[in-house]
């Protein structure tokens, strides 16, 4: 049996999908806020002052605290129909067919939200699904946290969680930042923003 890995934005997509995914749903409010809460905050990530998982962390709840489960499932549900098959990349997307022809098991590994990740991984035949989900409360209102943790900089011990990796012969895994590089490390063959690595 064999295990292969694969990160979304910037590996199975062009681009990042999330960040659209968000400007997509954001109310007029959210985004007449949008350049001054979070416009200092990707600046400073672009420097390389805030982390990824701070960025992400703060724009997801600024666009979700306080909004309706079904309604952002929706919305998410309508994205993977309608955007994401723009989105992807061609060539990285027939190397996750080839495995699946293959008979492998293949895993999508995400810090983007299962609110869109999980209708499109249905639709393409990949039933792992490790990636970010949204607290919410009884009457379903997102607090804009993520439930339980985001994943990003924990990618490799949400798959050692998840699959019992001693099982699997052989171990593939796609990434394209430094998030994903610890999930590359688990593997035999790694790919890193479409070229491979050497052990």
């Amino acid at each position: 049996m064999q295990l292969a890995l694969f990160d979304f934005d910037h590996t199975l997509t062009r681009c990042d999908t999330y960040a659209r995914f968000l400007r997509r749903i954001a109310t007029p409010a959210q985004l007449a806020r949008a350049r001054w809460q979070v416009g200092p905050w990707l600046l400073g990530y672009r420097a390389g002052l805030v982390s990824a998982a701070a960025l992400r962390a703060r724009v997801t709840r600024l666009a979700f605290a306080g909004r309706d489960f079904a309604e952002a499932s929706a919305h998410g549900a309508a994205y993977a129909r309608e955007a994401l098959p723009d989105m992807l990349e061609p060539r990285a997307m027939r190397r996750l067919q080839w495995h699946q022809a293959q008979g492998h098991e293949v895993a999508l590994v995400s810090a983007s939200l299962d609110l869109y990740l999980r209708p499109w991984c249905e639709r393409h035949g990949v039933t792992a699904t490790i990636c970010n989900g949204l607290e919410r409360d009884a009457d379903g209102r997102l607090s804009g946290r993520y439930h339980p943790a985001d994943i990003g900089p924990d990618k490799a011990r949400h798959v050692r969680a998840r699959f019992d990796l001693a099982r699997y012969e052989r171990i593939h895994a796609y990434g394209d930042s430094g998030e994903d590089r610890p999930m590359l490390a688990l593997a035999h063959a790694r790919w890193y923003r479409g070229r491979p690595l050497a052990r």
